[in-house]
């Protein structure tokens, strides 16, 4: 009985082979761009303007902060599970739920902050997500 291959496990494949350092970087990249991408949309849109977390600087400092904390983690899986891309996974998905507080926080909190804008917060967590999901784990 053969096994289907995920989107993300596909994704995974070309850098499954590189140390920890490189898939970070990976992952680190792969955040970036898309977060980027994001805040240059939301601002091009201008769905929040004095909402200072749609800026690039918090937005670049955050990302990185965030894929090498995950980094970090998902190295100390590695050396106390028997599974740490499966145990990993599940964390990462549940951080990532987690993520959304302080997002809908800031939506009821701060009277800059509008739902779009709010929104495009949510989806940067997403992004950064996947993208660690992706590339961080060896797939073992």
């Amino acid at each position: 009985m053969s096994q289907r291959t995920t989107t993300i496990e596909r994704l995974r494949e070309p850098v499954a082979g590189y140390g920890l350092p490189a898939r970070t970087v990976v992952a680190l990249v792969a955040s970036l761009l898309g977060n980027l991408a994001i805040v240059n949309l939301a601002i091009s849109a201008d769905l929040a303007p004095d909402l200072p977390a749609l800026s690039y600087p918090p937005v670049v400092f955050l990302t990185t902060v965030g894929v090498l904390g995950a980094a970090v983690v998902y190295w100390l899986l590695s050396t106390r599970v028997e599974t740490p891309t499966g145990t990993f996974t599940r964390l990462a998905w549940a951080v990532l739920v987690l993520s959304f507080v302080p997002d809908i926080a800031v939506l009821l909190l701060d009277e800059t902050a509008t739902a779009a804008g709010v929104g495009a917060l949510v989806f940067m967590h997403v992004t950064a997500a996947v993208a660690c999901i992706a590339f961080i784990p060896s797939g073992d």
